[in-house]
């Protein structure tokens, strides 16, 4: 009497398990950089301390490219880098933010980052009209959550009141309205270019 080789076909991953491949970790360092560069763009405004930067914008452009997980992770390794070297805006490091009137900021960043790549990755499982109203909704909503976050900054750190917080934001408002918009709309040409982006 013979025996049959076993036919239990050998494990293997789920499909769709959630990983980290080298081309994430490449996207991931690449969004990373382009936050770190974007650190030597400083237009100082207002009163509270607090300049026009192009580093919101792009951690924002990271979530809506390349979703909440990779998004964040881009701005958290661009947050580790300014531990040590002045990649913030102005030549700071994260160190001086965190005892400065900005430090809601970075806060801000890294869950505008997550927020707005989460709603648009929703949207890219529609139709064209609802990617676009989605990535729309995504990149105000993360700007809307920036400028909270720095509220509370400058509530903590500059002694102000809510009020008076919030009216701090109100230089900023149409330059990092634009900023968006083109942020948008460059994501949304990403994703048209390299459907194989959308990944999560």
């Amino acid at each position: 009497m013979s025996t049959q080789p076993s036919s239990n076909p050998a494990p293997s991953k789920k499909a769709g398990a959630r990983s980290t491949s080298p081309v994430d970790i490449a996207y991931i360092a690449v969004f990373a950089a382009i936050i770190c560069i974007l650190g030597f763009v400083s237009i100082p405004v207002g009163a509270a301390g607090v300049p026009i930067v192009l580093q919101n914008a792009a951690a924002i452009l990271a979530g809506l490219v390349l979703g909440a997980r990779r998004g964040t992770a881009s701005v958290a390794i661009f947050l580790l880098v300014g531990l040590a070297l002045p990649v913030l805006a102005g030549g700071r490091t994260t160190i001086y933010a965190l005892g400065s009137p900005t430090v809601g900021y970075l806060v801000g960043y890294l869950i505008s980052a997550a927020v707005a790549g989460a709603i648009a990755y929703a949207g890219l499982r529609g139709g064209k009209g609802t990617r676009v109203g989605m990535f729309i909704l995504a990149g105000y909503l993360g700007l809307f959550l920036q400028y909270l976050f720095g509220v509370f900054g400058l509530m903590f750190r500059a002694d102000m009141t809510f009020g008076a917080a919030w009216a701090a934001q109100v230089p900023f408002l149409l330059p990092d309205s634009g900023k968006v918009a083109l942020m948008i709309v460059i994501a949304l040409a990403v994703h048209a270019a390299f459907p194989d982006m959308r990944r999560r």
